[in-house]
């Protein structure tokens, strides 16, 4: 994660251009390619943070060409760009996208790609950097990569990089994910693997190391001493929609917290790091995954919570049931909501839950973390109306709106000495001023800089699958009782709540 000091007033100030590459994006005629992948390469050439000597080829099973590309993605870009898109800007990235059609498994495939290669670095200046984005189905990132390497693409000789960006998910569970480590590994070494997760790429997310380690108020209180518990949700207002096929094999579980809540956990519960280096920051990442205590399988009906939405409104809009989606058995045990309870054993956290939550078909979509504070002691306020207030609560807005609020206790004006809440705000937008994105933005900058500090690591996978593996183990022995058992449009299931209410705590309230 580069440096991105000084007046945040144009994008030029951010940082400098990435280095001279060819981006290869497998599996470019999917939805990834066209609603994030693309667009956010345009935003970072509209900022500037692209070379000059730069190349995009796509790579599919479909045959096309070059002038068809460019002819689809032009109409593409008008409907998903998160701005306006300068015709002069796209004549200048349109002339860097180029095509092969081929099979993933097929070496005469990747010849053809080798040649496109070398045509790009003559044709572009690229010097032979290529960066492999793996946007295809999981079942093929150790085949493409395999070919690769067979047909000389790994190779880093003569000071050029050769990169593999793999999408999630990343393993069904933790023996697949480490077989996968390993036949990837075989290939490549750790420092070209850029496991992506695109949570990661959110400006708030980013921004919470800096708020923990530069704010001297803050992290003296970071601990539990100070601190009751942590909440973090991640709610998504809509159903499985044309997801269904692969949900049905996946499920909250699998999609989610292994990956997108474990990293803000690892986020949120790391020790300062010795320094700001990627190494650095995902050493403490990976510390802080380890200390979490492994959840027991008699302990799974205690401290695991599954749901399935059944019909709802979310707005005016009515929501089918998830088993009423096309491509979903009718009596599913999939699970589209999932809250845990968690506990953290090393001596900062020690004793302290963090509760997570995440669902389709929900109230709203948001992302926060939400950190209350223990209560003050109130005798000083015994008998008078501020007897009985609420905790504070420091809360990090991921999305939809990004940006932080605390809430804490004030006199309100008069005579009775009544306490009220205040809320302190800041949001990111308000303050610095922010140009739509696509969340995917610094994540291939920072690939393309060779920065691997918002990337998972081999070791954070393991051990986030070792932390649900157990989970997984004990819900299919075990088919859930009830489903669907939340309705579309609200915040999930009896149990979440009560998940928190036998500690005494409740959700924080999201309006």
């Amino acid at each position: 994660m580069q440096s991105r000091s000084g007046d945040a007033s144009g994008p030029d100030q951010h940082g400098r251009p990435a280095n001279p590459c060819t981006i290869v994006i497998f599996g470019s005629s999917g939805d990834l390619t066209k609603r994030k992948l693309i667009p956010a390469l345009y935003n970072l050439s509209k900022g500037k943070l692209l070379p000059k000597e730069f190349a995009i080829i796509g790579f599919a099973r479909s045959e096309g060409s070059d002038a068809a590309v460019r002819e689809q993605l032009a109409k593409d870009i008008r409907e998903y760009a998160t701005g306006a898109v300068d015709p002069r800007l796209w004549n200048w990235f349109e002339e860097r996208l180029h095509y092969v059609g081929g099979n993933f498994n097929d070496p005469k495939s990747y010849e053809k790609l080798k040649e496109a290669l070398a045509k790009a670095d003559k044709q572009h200046g690229t010097r032979g950097n290529y960066l492999f984005y793996l946007a295809t189905p999981p079942g093929l990132f150790a085949e493409i990569v395999q070919q690769l390497g067979n047909a000389g693409l790994t190779a880093e000789e003569n000071g050029q990089w050769r990169r593999v960006i793999v999408e999630k998910p990343f393993g069904r569970d933790l023996d697949s994910a480490r077989a996968l480590n390993g036949a990837i590994g075989g290939t490549l070494s750790e420092n070209q693997i850029y496991r992506i997760d695109h949570y990661l790429g959110k400006e708030t997310v980013q921004n919470i190391l800096v708020f923990r380690f530069s704010n001297g108020i803050f992290e003296p209180i970071w601990n539990r001493q100070y601190i009751d518990h942590v909440q973090i949700t991640v709610a998504e207002s809509v159903g499985v929609e044309q997801r269904a096929g692969y949900y049905e094999t996946s499920g909250a579980l699998r999609d989610m917290v292994q990956n997108h809540l474990f990293q803000l956990l690892a986020l949120i519960a790391m020790e300062p790091p010795i320094s700001f280096e990627a190494e650095a920051v995902r050493d403490e990442k990976a510390k802080a995954l380890r200390s979490v205590q492994p959840i027991s399988p008699e302990d799974v009906l205690k401290c695991a919570v599954r749901g399935q939405y059944g019909d709802g409104m979310i707005g005016s809009n009515a929501i089918p049931a998830y088993r009423s989606s096309p491509g979903v058995n009718p009596s599913s045990n999939t699970e589209s909501f999932v809250a845990l309870k968690l506990f953290i054993e090393n001596w900062r956290w020690a004793g302290v839950p963090f509760y997570l939550r995440t669902g389709k078909a929900m109230k709203r979509r948001v992302t926060e973390i939400a950190i209350q504070f223990k209560r003050a002691p109130h005798v000083l306020f015994r008998g008078t109306e501020a007897e009985h207030v609420p905790a504070n609560f420091l809360v990090l807005h991921i999305q939809p709106r990004e940006g932080i609020s605390l809430s804490f206790q004030a006199k309100v004006p008069g005579p009775v000495v009544r306490a009220g809440a205040v809320d302190m705000e800041f949001e990111y937008s308000k303050y610095f001023g922010s140009d739509p994105t696509t969340g995917y933005e610094t994540l291939l900058y920072d690939c393309m800089l060779g920065d691997a500090t918002l990337f998972q690591r081999a070791d954070t996978v393991e051990v986030g699958w070792q932390v649900v593996t157990p989970i997984l183990d004990v819900w299919a022995a075990l088919r859930a009782r009830g489903f669907p058992n939340y309705a579309a449009g609200s915040w999930g299931p009896d149990e979440a709540a009560e998940l928190l209410e036998q500690d005494g705590r409740a959700w924080r309230k999201i309006d």
